[in-house]
């Protein structure tokens, strides 16, 4: 526990007193993208960031790049790190991304760019992106979409199958999320605004995590913020309701790496290998080998690139 605060103090020394150019003095970057060899990559610290992280990591090692992996699991600390160019590259989600960098430059209530449409949120985060110094490079395939679920028992208690129902229900609702899901509009603001839940607490438990699954399958919670590639729900007795007025985004997934340090031919070729072959349904699965049969991620990510032939055995 102690590593991990000095890491969060590091980090926030960083944020504090960067040493990469502040947003007002980027503009057009005209200087060559960068080619460190000793490369950072960044994990929010759940168990789909951790092994798209340890995939990039593996990738990065073949192409010839020396990385060590940084959990962070807060997004307002990892990413003006990776402005900084204390963390290189992160595994990220276009349409999440593009509204959060958003709301950072013109404020929270500014309209969101994310859209069900890749193109035009590709457009959006990557012209949000370059005055920060961040480049984002090409999506793949695999997309994953936040979700909410509740046990079985309690969606059939009272009668819900999407997010309306529950709204409509008027029941008072615990959540286990991430502590950031008190202000991220597809969350707690979203829930209320949207659906018309009534969410009386965020319990801090993390996106997914086993303790939040815990929480809501003993109770303690009623409700927890997860993503479509969960494939442990089952085993909690969770389902998934429907999000039927679309206040999530598709979300694909796409690396993001700070240009002056890692804004490379070799690192955009390195990680774009990835696109080639992980599909969405290849996520659930890595995320069920993890969560579920207790592998680590680092040796789940290499069998899956292995068995694609990225890497030699």
């Amino acid at each position: 526990m102690k590593a991990r605060l000095t890491l969060v103090g590091a980090l926030l020394a960083v944020t504090a007193c960067t040493t990469g150019p502040t947003l007002e003095n980027q503009g057009t970057v005209t200087a060559p993208p960068g080619d460190s060899k000793h490369l950072t990559i960044g994990t929010a610290g759940f168990t789909e960031s951790d092994l798209l992280a340890q995939m990039y990591a593996l990738l990065l090692n073949h192409a010839g790049y020396r990385t060590k992996i940084l959990s962070v699991t807060n997004r307002e600390l990892y990413e003006p790190a990776l402005e900084a160019g204390q963390i290189d590259v992160v595994p990220e989600y276009a349409a999440t991304f593009a509204d959060w960098l958003n709301a950072k430059a013109n404020g929270p209530d500014a309209p969101a760019v994310g859209s069900p449409d890749l193109a035009t949120t590709m457009s959006a985060l990557r012209t949000l992106a370059a005055p920060r110094g961040l480049t984002v490079l090409d999506p793949g395939k695999a997309v994953d979409q936040n979700a909410f679920a509740v046990t079985a028992a309690y969606a059939r208690e009272h009668k819900l199958k999407t997010l309306s129902d529950l709204g409509a229900a008027k029941l008072p609702v615990r959540l286990a999320a991430g502590d950031e899901c008190v202000q991220r509009p597809y969350c707690e603001p979203g829930l209320k605004k949207t659906y018309g839940i009534d969410i009386t607490a965020v319990d801090p438990k993390g996106v997914g995590t086993t303790q939040s699954k815990q929480a809501v399958q003993n109770g303690q919670d009623q409700m927890v913020l997860t993503t479509t590639t969960d494939a442990t729900l089952d085993a909690f007795g969770l389902v998934l309701l429907a999000d039927d007025r679309h206040l999530q985004n598709a979300d694909y997934i796409v690396p993001v790496v700070n240009r002056s340090r890692a804004g490379s031919e070799g690192v955009t070729r390195a990680l774009g290998a990835l696109n080639t072959v992980l599909t969405t349904a290849d996520l659930a699965s890595l995320n069920q080998q993890v969560d579920s049969w207790r592998r680590l991620p680092k040796d789940v990510a290499k069998d899956y690139l292995v068995s694609k032939g990225l890497l030699r055995p």
